[in-house]
């Protein structure tokens, strides 16, 4: 473990910002592409990034709405990420007859690329800056509520307007804690098809034992193929291969889209993180992930069922875990109040920045109204108390009823006209839904509302309608039509009429639980969020007098990006190495008796002696990254892909709040790698010609 002296150290390095004028310290920084590193990048490393190499960078990175990112690479439209990015759609195109996420898949022609049920990818091809008017809105001094629905109307005026111009799907994205508002224009593409995916055991070799952990041995790679009118896409910018991939000590770059951090909130915001919001989400993953495991345990086709989502529930189990024991360490906690308080002694002895201290009163206020209904919000509007897809297409059905009904700038974001696409491709997708996997998940999580709540609670007695929580869970899964995809398409194209006469089981707890779930939501969005919004609004104000605009906001699971050097650390005493050969896969293999999961797919074993033992697989750079990088393309200042982000190691887990380099590492499969497994493996080498320029 990195001693406490040091990790202190760097925390308050960090966390500087609010304490004097600097820029970001190493190779720290979610950078946006409006407002790239430049300076850091030329003092630092002698350099320079065009306008052009940013362009071509920018317009090759892709979205996946799943929950990821990827690139595109190659001339012919085929789009790269990792396995577990991809699992999601491998998953929803497997049968008990052909298990991709088990077995993999390998379209040897174009004829046979298999069409994602629902996947929708996003290139972000333009930011505009729309800062004054969205701030020109909201009036100084309007009260919470009233600021909420003016913020509200004209980010959906900006959304609509841009995407009737333009046809992309437009979205204004509040940064810096709502100190800035820039529109993003996306490129979408909605017609997805698999081209390769290796078997789970190698893309995750180690599973949950090695996950977060190096030296690691995993091809965590999934590829795509995207198409528009029917015809594979030509796109303008794609990344070009680098058969070498990088040198020790090289300068790379990840573009990629980081879903959430929390770098930039105040002490009082991060101690609820520490005290009640992740111990309780702890609690929830916990809970669903010995759901899943016992149902995965009856049968070898209940494991395939619940294999994607218990994969998630695990990852996201141990990553918070990181999370949670990073706010937990006394000297990072320390670190971060004396910043903080450095940073108010500078506001007070600035007459113009003074009336910024008022603001952490309103966050703290904030949050606790946040904490008051932090188990409603969970339960109801967060979904928690019914875990089911079939819930999800039940409240989505009824809520598009009544938010439709609405003009644009009144509706919950998520039913704007900007949301329409995205949300009708979810809705009306083909996916599979099991109902025995429906009924164990929705039997467990109404339990988990009766054991909250209690089990004479008014709305556990509503919900429940006399029946154990297994009773209920089974009649609404196999009473409901909603698994038709037909019926969700009548009832939407009905509207409130059609939804007010629906006998549809999964529809009438929809209704039934809606108007407290919107109830708490409302709180939310003007107490909490609201609050919070202006506040940190007038922190970021007071930050940019003190330090200049040239620093990085918070991730939005929007395009950023970021840059290190391709290095190994020090663990223990004990040297790690930038990259591992392939040959470490077979010794990890060998010292865990080959035993799951250690065991090597039967093609691995085969190919062995013909794989050339020098070529790197995995490798560690300082690059910033988080959840939601997974599937970025690392990148040399040729815009060569050298590599693929797929995880992190331990100690980058309290990158959610703290940047440090001192041994946190971005994990990623080399790209020698990623060929030579094509090639000698799998046999795809016209796949991996096409990969590095041929035919």
């Amino acid at each position: 473990m990195v001693s406490r002296t040091v990790l202190a150290l760097t925390f308050a390095l960090v966390l500087v910002w609010i304490a004097v004028p600097t820029r970001a310290l190493a190779d720290e920084g979610m950078w946006l592409f409006n407002n790239p590193p430049r300076e850091a990048l030329r003092s630092r490393y002698g350099s320079e990034v065009t306008d052009a190499w940013l362009e071509h960078v920018q317009k090759s990175a892709v979205r996946f709405n799943s929950g990821g990112s990827g690139s595109f690479v190659s001339a012919d439209g085929l789009v790269m990420t990792n396995h577990h990015i991809g699992m999601d759609t491998l998953q929803k195109l497997s049968t008990k007859e052909k298990d991709y996420v088990n077995d993999g898949f390998l379209a040897r022609t174009r004829d046979r690329e298999a069409k994602a049920v629902d996947l929708e990818l996003n290139v972000l091809m333009e930011i505009v800056d729309v800062t004054d008017r969205v701030k020109a809105a909201v009036k100084s001094g309007t009260p919470p509520e009233e600021a909420f629905k003016a913020r509200r109307a004209v980010t959906a005026q900006i959304e609509k307007e841009s995407q009737d111009k333009t046809g992309f799907r437009s979205n204004v994205i509040s940064l810096y804690q709502g100190g800035k508002y820039h529109l993003y224009r996306f490129k979408r593409y909605t017609d997805v098809r698999l081209v390769f995916a290796p078997e789970q055991q190698i893309a995750f070799f180690g599973g949950d034992p090695d996950n977060f952990e190096y030296p690691r041995y995993n091809l965590d790679v999934c590829i795509f193929r995207v198409y528009e009118n029917g015809q594979p896409v030509k796109p303008q910018h794609y990344l070009k291969w680098s058969k070498a991939g990088p040198a020790r000590n090289e300068l790379v770059f990840v573009a990629g889209h980081p879903g959430r951090t929390e770098r930039l909130l105040t002490a009082a915001e991060l101690e609820t993180l520490r005290d009640r919001e992740w111990p309780y989400q702890l609690q929830r993953l916990y809970r669903r992930e010995v759901n899943l495991l016992v149902f995965s345990g009856r049968s070898l086709e209940n494991a395939r069922r619940a294999k994607d989502e218990l994969f998630s529930v695990q990852n996201n189990r141990k990553r918070r875990e990181g999370n949670l024991a990073g706010l937990l360490d006394p000297a990072l906690w320390a670190a971060k109040l004396e910043a903080e308080k450095k940073f108010k002694e500078a506001l007070l002895k600035n007459r113009s920045l003074k009336s910024t201290m008022k603001a952490f009163d309103r966050i703290a206020q904030a949050q606790k109204v946040r904490m008051a209904r932090l188990t409603d919000h969970v339960l109801l509007e967060g979904g928690a108390a019914f875990d089911s897809v079939l819930f999800e297409v039940a409240r989505t059905l009824v809520r598009a009823a009544q938010e439709r009904a609405r003009p644009n700038e009144q509706r919950l974001e998520e039913y704007s006209e900007s949301e329409r696409p995205s949300l009708e491709l979810r809705l009306f997708s083909k996916r599979p839904i099991y109902d025995d996997l429906e009924s164990a998940k929705l039997a467990h999580s109404l339990a988990f509302l009766a054991e909250q709540l209690g089990a004479g609670h008014p709305l556990v007695q509503k919900v429940l309608a006399g029946k154990s929580p297994r009773a209920r869970a089974a009649e609404l899964v196999t009473g409901s039509r909603l698994k038709d995809v037909e019926s969700r398409r009548a009832l939407y194209d009905g509207g409130a009429k059609a939804i007010a006469s629906s006998g549809d089981p999964m529809i009438a707890l929809a209704r039934a639980v809606d108007p407290e779930a919107r109830a708490v939501r409302k709180v939310f969005d003007t107490q909490v969020m609201e609050v919070k919004r202006q506040a940190y609004d007038q922190i970021a104000g007071a930050k940019f007098a003190l330090e200049g605009p040239n620093s990085y906001p918070d991730a939005t699971f929007t395009l950023r990006l970021t840059f290190g050097v391709a290095k190994g650390y020090d663990e223990n005493g004990k040297e790690i190495p930038f990259a591992v050969p392939i040959t470490g896969l077979y010794e990890r293999a060998s010292d865990q008796k080959n035993t799951p999961p250690f065991d090597l797919p039967l093609p691995w074993v085969r190919c062995q002696k013909t794989l050339d033992a020098t070529i790197p697989f995995n490798f560690v750079a300082t690059t910033d990254t988080i959840g939601g990088n997974s599937g970025s393309p690392v990148v040399n200042r040729a815009g060569e892909l050298v590599g693929l982000i797929f995880d992190s190691n331990l100690h980058a887990l309290v990158r959610a709040f703290i940047y440090t380099e001192v041994r946190a590492r971005s994990i990623a499969v080399h790209s020698s790698a990623i060929l030579e497994a094509l090639r000698k493996v799998y046999g795809a080498d016209s796949l991996a010609a096409e990969l590095t320029g041929g035919k």
